[in-house]
């Protein structure tokens, strides 16, 4: 049976940070679904279809991820795909905190679901999208932060946030 695991996000925008734990993610299951989904609580720069693009081309070198969307509840999403896994990247330990609740949350409605963490390599245990979103929105150089397929979709989201 392939091992499948669900990579979810708003990626708004995807970092190298995000990159990092999806191909390290894609080494230990069959599949990863890289899964954007909309987040009430955020106000979101680019579109999902922007994201979506983005991160397909960030993604094209592993065979194994592909992306998609979701609406609704992750563990919802993830049962209804046959996952085994969810991944959740980790930077520091505030994020555990609130990983760890999500985790627990989760695993209450579907104990057969696992939550793994992947901690970041140390040179992105800063970056964060929105780190990411306000350089961009501030008019400055994020290229060296986001994958190169992020680049200039992110530049146009900027561009039209200004107005």
């Amino acid at each position: 049976m392939a091992r499948l695991a669900i990579y979810p996000g708003s990626f708004d925008p995807p970092t190298l940070g995000h990159l990092d734990v999806v191909e390290r993610a894609a080494r230990l299951f069959d599949r990863i679904v890289v899964a954007v989904g909309s987040n009430p609580g955020k106000s979101a720069l680019m579109s999902v279809e922007e994201r979506v693009d983005a991160l397909s081309a960030s993604v094209k070198h592993l065979p194994n991820v592909e992306v998609a969307t979701f609406k609704g509840l992750l563990i919802s999403y993830a049962a209804k795909q046959g996952a085994s896994a969810i991944v959740r990247g980790l930077r520091a330990t505030a994020d555990f905190e609130y990983e760890f609740q999500m985790a627990m949350v989760n695993r209450r409605f579907d104990a057969a679901i696992e939550t793994v963490f992947l901690m970041t390599k140390w040179e992105y245990s800063y970056l964060s999208s929105s780190i990411v979103r306000e350089v961009a929105l501030l008019g400055g150089e994020f290229a060296s932060l986001v994958p190169g397929p992020v680049v200039e979709p992110l530049r146009r989201a900027a561009k039209r946030a200004a107005g």
